[in-house]
């Protein structure tokens, strides 16, 4: 009962934020849970939701070199720009970092808690967007390396 409470809550919240990702999110998980599919569907969607959300995000992304609005053309010409190179640099830092998080959100279920509380602070209070846990946990898991550096 009290997860059921929990997900209400965060529907408010959505509602009075206008999150619609939110809304959805927390609807659906409720749906699933008074429907009693919760327990069939809730720790596969655990284990591969992130994977399509990257899939979803991707396919988004790469839609303008499917519409031809970017091509190698495109590409050459931003290249020229150093905005172009510190973009390049930010994507290859952050997928790395990703990667990291990737690990430690599957293994450390403490930590784990504390991100997605974040990300649904951040997508419900600040406007934010729920690819926290992953890059959120990239971000951790690198601040936990520097602190592990320094007091070991």
């Amino acid at each position: 009962m009290e997860s059921i409470i929990f997900l209400v809550g965060l529907l408010l919240i959505g509602v009075i934020a206008k999150n619609q990702s939110l809304m959805i999110a927390a609807g659906f998980l409720i749906l699933l849970k008074l429907t009693g599919l919760g327990g069939k569907w809730f720790s596969f969607i655990q284990q591969k939701g992130i994977n399509w959300g990257v899939t979803v995000i991707t396919i988004a992304v790469l839609i303008p070199i499917a519409t031809g609005d970017i091509g190698f053309k495109q590409l050459q010409e931003s290249l020229k720009s150093y905005y172009a190179w510190i973009a390049l640099l930010s994507g290859i830092f952050v997928a790395v970092i990703a990667s990291k998080g990737l690990h430690l959100l599957q293994d450390d279920p403490h930590i784990t808690a504390a991100l997605v509380f974040g990300t649904i602070l951040a997508v419900a209070l600040f406007k934010g967007v729920a690819v926290g846990p992953l890059i959120g946990a990239g971000i951790a898991y690198l601040a936990m390396r520097i602190v592990d550096f320094f007091t070991t």
